[in-house]
């Protein structure tokens, strides 16, 4: 048969192959980086002279090995699968009782409920209401593009939910300047797209177009500095140039932490538009960078080689004799005022866990004068916002890093006030008024690195679930740690460490560059 792929009808794609390839796909990239992004983010480790952005990036450098090694998920965070798939126009289905959309979310399906490596859940349907977990991390996103030939091409990613909350739009003017508008509004982002990645920017066509288009630019792979070598020679990859430039000179860095390595690159895709219009989207992708392309051309599932183990950088994080360790279970007030925004600490003992949906029960809880749960007392303890993958073998949980914590503001100062909770441990910044919270009661935030889920599940000792067991990931969990690393983002005199560290390492690159 391979000797006629050219001739349509010999070319015969099969459903199974298709579903398998969409299965086998997705349990790669939930634990293989792209080589291209490896190599980026080794070279930002050796460049980075901040040490807390150097420390963040060692993070997710080891925890990206030890997730190739022990094949288990780079982020709690398993995505929202987006599905690219170009069909040739000659191509013949040995069955046709399925669309392309349910093989993809049959391959979904099958990839998320592994027995051997079950990835997160994450799905909701009813989104404007109910917001109620599918189970199978279906339905996924597909865009089905008819295109000459008779094979059929699929980029797939597992897209996190952070980053993608990250998303802009913008209709500009046809004459302004699309590089000060990234400029200016990179910042705003925050950290909550967990930098370094990749800017993916859609230019042209409609709205939703321009949207589709940064989308698929985000599968491209790492390629700025081969570009920076050449040269330059259209007016997009001077954009793309003077975006990387102007958005590695604003000091956002590693985790928000002030570095020199905030984008790794930046992607732009364009189409035609209305002669009256420019518009623009830009999605950032984050450190858990998970895209994979495969080929089907009739003679059986996409093949997916390994990557080697020597693709990756041998880094070793050394914990200074001098660093705060802490015991959760005794720990009082007096202890967390000593601590200072942007020190690193080793936490032990027990945590309590929640999120979105846990926040937004226990506020109506005690709204309603009914109360906590029994078990559920925040008094003096942590609380650590995260959705932890479920757990195989001798595992005690599966990777369990941080969300981002911005999203639990709204509930932060209602925490403080009334549950008695001392601390929160999460990811990105906290918002002006949260901060002002923080600084009243004499609480503290700390943050851990988003992207280093396997690393951190590794300090996880004991794990239970404590109440509102029908959240699924959303549950409130007790988790018994040691020696779990974090730094003070926000300590008890609201000193902000998301505010410093940029603002220091801005000035620091504009001193350098003069």
């Amino acid at each position: 048969m391979s000797s006629h792929h050219e001739t349509s009808e010999n070319v015969v794609i099969k459903q199974a192959d298709f579903i398998e390839s969409v299965a086998d796909a997705l349990q790669y990239i939930s634990y293989y980086h792209p080589k291209d992004f490896v190599d980026a983010m080794s070279e930002a480790y050796e460049r980075e002279q901040s040490a807390a952005a150097k420390d963040a990036i060692a993070q997710i450098l080891i925890n990206s090995r030890m997730s190739a090694e022990g094949k288990r998920p780079l982020c709690q965070d398993t995505g929202i699968v987006t599905t690219f798939v170009k069909i040739g126009m000659g191509v013949k289905w040995d069955k046709t009782d399925m669309t392309v959309q349910q093989m993809v979310d049959e391959g979904v399906r099958r990839a998320y409920t592994n027995p051997d490596n079950p990835l997160r859940a994450s799905i909701v349907a009813d989104p404007a209401g109910s917001r109620k977990n599918t189970k199978d991390n279906t339905p996924s996103v597909v865009h089905i593009d008819m295109v000459p030939g008779n094979h059929v091409e699929v980029a797939i990613a597992a897209k996190g939910g952070g980053s993608e909350n990250k998303a802009k739009m913008v209709m500009l003017n046809p004459s302004d300047d699309i590089a000060a508008w990234v400029e200016k509004t990179l910042p705003t982002m925050g950290a909550g797209w967990c930098p370094p990645g990749m800017l993916g920017i859609g230019i042209g066509g409609t709205a939703e177009k321009a949207a589709v288009l940064a989308k698929e630019a985000l599968m491209e792979s790492v390629d700025i500095h081969e570009l920076m070598a050449r040269g330059a020679e259209t007016s997009e990859e001077k954009l793309r140039l003077d975006i990387f430039e102007r958005a590695n000179n604003l000091g956002i860095g590693a985790q928000g932490l002030g570095g020199l390595t905030t984008v790794l690159d930046v992607k732009i895709k364009s189409a035609p538009t209305h002669a009256a219009s420019k518009p623009v989207v830009m999605i950032p992708n984050c450190a858990a960078t998970r895209h994979v392309h495969f080929h089907l051309d009739g003679t059986g599932p996409a093949d997916l080689a390994p990557p080697s183990l020597s693709d990756w950088p041998e880094i070793t994080r050394e914990v200074g004799s001098d660093v705060r360790r802490v015991n959760l279970d005794t720990v009082t007030q007096a202890d967390i005022e000593q601590w200072k925004s942007g020190e690193t600490i080793l936490l032990s003992g027990k945590m309590l866990t929640g999120r979105d949906a846990a926040h937004k029960r226990i506020q109506s809880l005690i709204e309603s004068g009914e109360g906590l749960p029994d078990g559920v007392d925040f008094t003096g303890k942590f609380i650590y916002y995260v959705g932890p993958v479920d757990p195989v073998g001798n595992e005690v949980v599966g990777p369990a890093g941080p969300t981002t914590a911005t999203r639990m503001d709204k509930f932060t100062d209602l925490m403080l006030d009334k549950t008695g909770l001392m601390g929160m441990i999460g990811k990105a910044e906290r918002g002006p008024a949260t901060v002002e919270s923080i600084k009243k009661h004499k609480a503290v935030y700390l943050m851990a690195v988003g992207g280093a889920a396997y690393l951190v599940s590794k300090a996880i000792k004991k794990s239970r679930v404590v109440a509102f067991a029908d959240l699924g990931m959303e549950a409130i969990y007790e988790f018994d740690v040691e020696d779990m690393p974090v730094t003070v983002a926000v300590d008890s005199n609201g000193v902000n460490a998301h505010e410093t560290g940029p603002a220091i390492w801005k000035v620091n690159i504009a001193n350098a560059k003069a």
